[in-house]
């Protein structure tokens, strides 16, 4: 009797440690890709193509940006990291552009984030339709695809364009102007250094740095620079790395 009665509990208890086990594998959160860059994006201008440095058209209403490591259709918060002002947009068909920039942006984007033409510094994160931002915006956004089909650029502003003028102007100086170019973080501090190597011998640059940004992440980077010249002649430096991801960071 005690046998079987032993035999009962056990499999009570094995049905039970199996269930807890099944839920626990069912309510299992695997967090999705998420694709962000830092970095200055370009206004598309009719000369810039006459120029043949971009390759396809943006309509000057529209909430499309011209993005190279992001498919197309894809949907898009970009940020004026100098004012935090965001706009949902989606990513156009693949165009060229000069490797500096990270996007390329319609005249609408440009004024409504209130960019700063010396420094357009921005970040580009991609969203999925269940995510809060987009569920917020999307209504906004195809209300205002409408409007922009009929309306002029100068009459869809969203935010007061005068309440950053001061802000723009401090920018402005040089003494605000200080960026680094990210190159790529590590796991491991050796593996960071072998890049930095990989740099000399490859690129013949001498002057990359690495930081400790915790136990497990080693930064490589360039920088800082002070103004944009200097900046833009290292990050063409580096093109031939052929990164994907490389960001500019303001400090």
């Amino acid at each position: 009797m005690n046998y079987k009665y032993f035999i009962i509990i056990f499999i009570f208890l094995y049905s039970c440690t199996t269930t807890d086990f099944n839920n626990t594998k069912k309510d299992k959160i695997i967090p999705s890709e998420v694709y962000t860059n830092k970095g200055f994006t370009l206004l598309f201008t009719e000369d810039l193509k006459k120029q043949k440095l971009i390759n396809k058209k943006i309509d000057e209403r529209s909430l499309i940006i011209f993005q190279k490591n992001i498919k197309k259709g894809t949907n898009i918060k970009i940020t004026n990291l100098l004012n935090n002002k965001s706009i949902l947009a989606k990513v156009g068909g693949n165009s060229k552009y000069p490797s500096f920039f990270n996007s390329v942006v319609s005249k609408r984007i440009y004024d409504e984030l209130e960019l700063n033409e010396i420094e357009p510094y921005v970040e580009i994160t991609t969203i999925s339709e269940n995510s809060t931002f987009f569920a917020k915006k999307a209504k906004m956004y195809d209300e205002e695809k409408q409007v922009a089909e009929k309306a002029p650029v100068e009459g869809i502003s969203i935010n007061d364009l005068s309440l950053n003028k001061k802000k723009i102007q401090k920018i402005q100086k040089k003494d605000n102007f200080k960026y680094i170019i990210k190159i790529a973080d590590f796991y491991y501090e050796n593996t960071a250094i072998m890049m930095q190597n990989r740099m000399k011998e490859e690129l013949n640059l001498k002057n990359s740095k690495i930081s400790k940004i915790s136990n497990t992440s080693f930064r490589v980077y360039l920088g800082p620079f002070n103004n944009l010249k200097s900046l833009k002649n290292a990050f063409d430096d580096i093109t031939p790395l052929n990164f994907e991801n490389i960001e500019i960071l303001k400090l």
